[in-house]
């Protein structure tokens, strides 16, 4: 099987390799970086039982907020993929955490309405949208190729951390002192991941100089599409437990404060599997789309078991369900990321930013559409409804992995063998 397609440059580019003993702060920075871009649309899922009562919000409402969030995500990131790819990822992910400093801060001094919480949501996805294809292009460019895939996974496990923060948040703050001052902590987190943020190297007009144009080989457009397209349907399929697990727990007779905790839970395992899968690839060094697949349809059986404790109020099993869920079926984010991006080096934020659209997509219309479906039936018609899109993405990034072999065997060039001495395949 032809291997990944790079460009001779694949190691060159606006962020220099770092030395090994600075590894381990720089990943640890991008993990504080990506985590503060996702605050705020993970806060709003685990605090929506005081939002809808403070802002006198519908369930639908709830989604469409979640869903504003990620609109100004899919509306930024291909532009900002360009932009990262011209001024190197440390610039672009202290600029991002500022922006996601400000929108944070915004929410809880001014949400007082559902359209002005949609309007200011909107503005925290656009402060995000450079963040992913930001911290994709720095891990590749600093990090050695033998720890890129436990390095994705760590910054990856950044997202159900903030899911994770988002569920704590509940009995410690938005149960104690209010909803609002949980995106005021979460601003705080922000601005120390931009003041933290690594250093850029080179000076700006220095940076745009020697950013490299991509290749043919960068511009895979119409298996990337398609990948795009699988990416969003996993995603689709998660959107209903980021912003809906806490709403489905309480449903069932779970406390609120239990609830965040499931919630917290869940996250957690989650973090641990994308860490733990990234660890394994940088081993197997080959197959890592086909695994993202497998991964969704092992998540099809938490989903199952979420429609199952919700149909019968159980809620020892809509635990379980939500462990399977966010473990194997969101745990894939790092590893499908890792994928795309070593197969992309040249041009590794423009690919990531083409991907990530179908994922901010999915976030657009993943909540609005679990919150009508809930609205007008329950919640386990809900959770089967994201099965099907988990089921659904895994076939289609499929497709798309063979299309991207296709394209990089005719365009006849292949990675370097990775450590273990395999190529290294998507």
């Amino acid at each position: 099987m032809p291997g990944t397609v790079v460009s001779p440059a694949a190691g060159a580019g606006v962020d220099a390799p770092e030395p090994p003993a600075h590894i381990a702060r720089d990943v640890a920075r991008t993990v504080l970086c990506s985590t503060s871009g996702s605050l705020a649309a993970f806060l709003v899922g685990a605090l929506a039982v005081e939002l809808r009562a403070s802002l006198h919000l519908s369930l639908t409402g709830v989604g469409s907020a979640v869903g504003a969030y990620f609109l100004g995500a899919a509306a930024g990131s291909v532009p900002a993929g360009r932009v990262t790819d011209r001024l190197g990822g440390a610039r672009t992910m202290r600029g991002a955490a500022l922006g996601a400093a400000a929108a944070l801060l915004l929410i809880s001094l001014l949400a007082v309405s559902w359209a002005s919480l949609c309007a200011l949501m909107l503005l925290a996805g656009l402060a995000s949208s450079a963040m992913q294809p930001a911290t994709n292009r720095f891990l590749i460019r600093r990090v050695p190729a033998s720890r890129q895939g436990l390095a994705f996974g760590i910054k990856q496990a950044s997202v159900p951390l903030a899911t994770l923060l988002g569920g704590l948040a509940v009995p410690t703050i938005g149960l104690t002192v209010g909803w609002r001052w949980a995106f005021v902590v979460g601003a705080c987190i922000a601005l120390a991941a931009a003041v933290l943020a690594p250093v850029p190297r080179l000076a700006r007009a220095e940076a745009r100089r020697r950013a490299p144009a991509p290749s043919a080989g960068s511009r895979d457009t119409r298996a990337l599409v398609v990948l795009a397209a699988g990416f969003g349907l996993g995603v689709l399929a998660t959107t209903g437990l980021t912003t809906f697990l806490v709403l489905s727990a309480v449903a069932v007779g779970v406390g609120q404060a239990g609830a965040g905790l499931v919630a917290a839970l869940a996250a957690a395992t989650s973090a641990a599997v994308r860490i733990a899968v990234g660890y394994v690839a940088d081993r197997r060094g080959h197959s890592h789309l086909p695994m993202v697949s497998v991964m969704l349809m092992v998540g099809v059986v938490g989903y199952a078991a979420l429609g199952l404790g919700s149909l019968t109020r159980t809620g020892a099993l809509l635990v379980i369900g939500a462990v399977i869920a966010y473990g194997a079926g969101w745990g894939w984010n790092g590893l499908f990321n890792f994928a795309i991006t070593r197969s992309h080096r040249d041009a590794p934020a423009r690919a990531t930013g083409v991907t990530q659209t179908g994922g901010r997509l999915a976030g657009v219309l993943g909540p609005t559409i679990f919150g009508m479906v809930v609205s007008h039936t329950d919640y386990a018609v809900g959770w089967l409804v994201s099965a099907g899109a988990a089921l659904s993405g895994a076939g289609v990034i499929v497709v798309g992995r063979r299309l991207l072999v296709a394209s990089q065997a005719r365009g006849g060039r292949l990675a370097p063998p990775v450590p273990s001495g395999g190529a290294s395949h998507a």
